[in-house]
């Protein structure tokens, strides 16, 4: 089918309100507009260029978990939580009262990213998985007695109310026999369509069929690097969309219901694959600075410990750049070492502007990696 014949489904009358049922998806696709064709191109290229230059970098793995963080606090921003990147890092203890329910629900969208990203060596990338990570999302958090990890068996909705909805999914009945179209469309490789296309389509779709009561928009959004890292697009998860629709959240909201309410699946797909270019340039340049800074610590900061302390300093950036955020009995504790040596590292680390202190207290002091945040935290512009 061509973008330019697609009909993305109709409203079908209930008791007393309409829901939307969206066309199934597994289906040939003939992409031939030009445009299209064009943005896919450079964001098959930029993905390509973000998946060897991470490849390149060394203890890569450390650095993924702050591009886990991000993810997680941007994608729940979306959904109107405000915990920010540092407080992600923080123990509960922490925080504020009013803060901890905001945080539980990023450190289960921490969890549930790292089992995905685990489970997928065991399993395809699937509807179990999907329901296996929307159970981890859930997990003692708002939204937890709706279902978790099972499709909803009762009718949602977009909006206060179902009679004033902004939009109203399909029925309950319908979802099993959708995500099931969505499932196969994703893996039928005889339909040849590019993976980028397929899981821009199928991030759609399941935002439409909204499958669970609850937590449908983190899981829609997460799906996408999940289906990228099955796929070996990406040989490492370093590619998440979540921070370009926070940045666009009304144009990101407005192209989907255009394409419920005008067919217009070609505009979604311009701007999922500016995303997917944009946000891949965004994360090389991310690398270089993380590289530089690396390099400039190692050069200008390290030397000037000396030899006896090397092991402990070494052991504690490598501690930073996975945790950026730490007190002294969190290092005493990772480094298997004393309070009085984990105190005298963290001080020389803030006297050479390594670490800041961010609590200005006495006690119960915290000490932030802050160059390095600060890497994770620009703006395109910036």
């Amino acid at each position: 089918m061509d973008l330019s014949s697609y009909q993305a489904g109709q409203y079908e009358r209930q008791l007393e309100y309409r829901s939307f049922v969206p066309t199934p998806i597994h289906h040939a696709w003939i992409i031939a507009d030009p445009q299209v064709s064009d943005l896919l191109s450079r964001a098959d290229r930029a993905l390509g260029a973000l998946n060897a230059f991470s490849q390149l970098v060394p203890d890569i793995d450390f650095f993924i978990t702050m591009y886990v963080a991000k993810e997680a606090t941007q994608s729940s921003r979306i959904e109107g939580t405000q915990t920010n990147i540092e407080d992600a890092f923080k123990d509960l203890d922490d925080l504020s009262p009013e803060d901890k329910d905001d945080w539980t629900e990023v450190q289960n969208y921490i969890r549930a990213i790292n089992h995905a990203i685990t489970s997928l060596e065991r399993l395809p990338f699937s509807n179990r998985l999907l329901r296996e990570t929307h159970a981890i999302l859930m997990e003692g958090v708002r939204g937890e007695t709706k279902r978790p990890g099972e499709f909803r068996i009762s009718q949602n909705w977009i909006g206060v109310s179902l009679k004033d909805a902004v939009f109203v999914p399909p029925h309950h009945e319908r979802v099993p026999d959708l995500m099931s179209d969505l499932e196969k469309f994703l893996h039928d490789q005889e339909l040849r369509v590019p993976p980028l296309i397929r899981i821009a389509v199928a991030h759609y779709q399941f935002e439409t069929i909204h499958p669970f009561l609850d937590g449908n928009g983190r899981l829609g959004r997460l799906m996408i690097s999940l289906y990228l890292a099955s796929e070996e697009l990406l040989s490492k998860p370093s590619l998440y969309l979540s921070d370009y629709f926070e940045r666009n959240k009304t144009v990101y909201v407005d192209s989907m219901m255009a394409v419920r309410e005008g067919n217009h699946l070609r505009e979604w797909l311009i701007f999922f694959l500016h995303g997917v270019e944009e946000t891949a340039q965004l994360s090389i340049g991310v690398f270089r600075a993380i590289l530089a800074l690396k390099e400039h610590i190692e050069r200008e900061v390290l030397p000037h410990f000396s030899h006896r302390r090397q092991g402990n300093v070494q052991a504690l950036m490598r501690l930073l750049y996975k945790r950026p955020v730490v007190d002294v009995k969190y290092v005493t504790k990772m480094l298997a070492t004393t309070t009085n040596t984990a105190t005298s590292l963290i001080g020389d680390l803030v006297r050479h502007g390594v670490l800041v202190e961010m609590t200005g207290q006495r006690r119960n002091r915290l000490f932030a990696f802050a160059r390095y945040l600060e890497l994770f935290a620009r703006r395109p512009s910036e």
